[in-house]
């Protein structure tokens, strides 16, 4: 049996490079699909459920907090958050679309051969909106991972776009990067966890013609600026941090 895990996440409604990344042999031959998260918070919200749901039981998703504020927009609520395209995509979904992203789990605790029992989740364990970073100082990974049990001994997350893999206390934390949404280099990044060992993965992609191609099918009024900014990765790992070091507490 094949027990290797392909991880992605954060694809925000970018079907081109999520279709691309699907389309990688390792992906392709993987006993299992985990999504950790924001599936489609983005220009192309339901081709993107669409294209998960037709993967059937090999995959498994998880909630991001951008999946809850889609739910919440879509049901007449406000997420309070200032994000027009997550207002847009809300709007945009059909009843089947907004059960499914109501009922993701968070989080998801699976054995995968070589790592025994491992966690995946969105922002943290205890928080899919929790920001933790590759510098996060280790006090701050203490409190996010102190109620996991002692053998979960891998942790997989998504939520800051950024790819990386560290130890903490003996744990190995691993982030897939993102799929819509990257930040640092263009492309879809993604992760293989294979029997103990763990990899970071990039799938390059013809740049111009997935911006055109999102353009063209997606009806957000504001799409060129969004692939401008977004697929075209205007916002380096340096840029995000700087952002987000204020909310992971340093």
């Amino acid at each position: 049996m094949n027990d290797t895990v392909a991880v992605l996440s954060d694809i925000h409604g970018v079907l081109p490079v999520l279709d691309a990344v699907l389309a990688e042999p390792a992906v392709a031959a993987a006993g299992r699909l985990v999504v950790t998260g924001d599936h489609a918070a983005g220009p192309q919200p339901v081709e993107v459920l669409d294209r998960l749901a037709s993967l059937g039981d090999r995959v498994t998703l998880v909630r991001g907090n951008g999946d809850r504020d889609l739910v919440t927009y879509a049901r007449g609520g406000d997420a309070g958050i200032n994000d027009p395209i997550a207002r847009w995509a809300a709007e945009q979904l059909e009843r089947r679309h907004v059960d499914l992203l109501d009922a993701l789990p968070h989080p998801v605790v699976q054995h995968v051969d070589g790592f025994g029992e491992v966690l995946f989740c969105h922002g943290t364990p205890r928080d899919d909106n929790e920001v933790v970073l590759v510098d996060t100082r280790m006090a701050r990974w203490e409190e996010a991972f102190g109620d996991l049990p002692a053998d979960v001994r891998t942790v997989v997350c998504g939520h800051t776009h950024m790819p990386f893999v560290r130890l903490v206390d003996r744990r190995m934390v691993v982030n897939p990067g993102s799929i819509g949404m990257p930040y640092g280099s263009v492309g879809g990044h993604w992760a293989l966890l294979d029997h103990g060992a763990v990899t970071l993965h990039r799938t390059p992609i013809d740049v111009d013609a997935v911006c055109d191609r999102i353009v063209a099918e997606s009806t957000y009024p504001d799409r060129r600026a969004w692939v401008d900014e977004y697929v075209r990765g205007s916002n380096s790992d340096a840029d995000a941090i700087a952002a987000f070091g204020p909310r992971d507490g340093r």
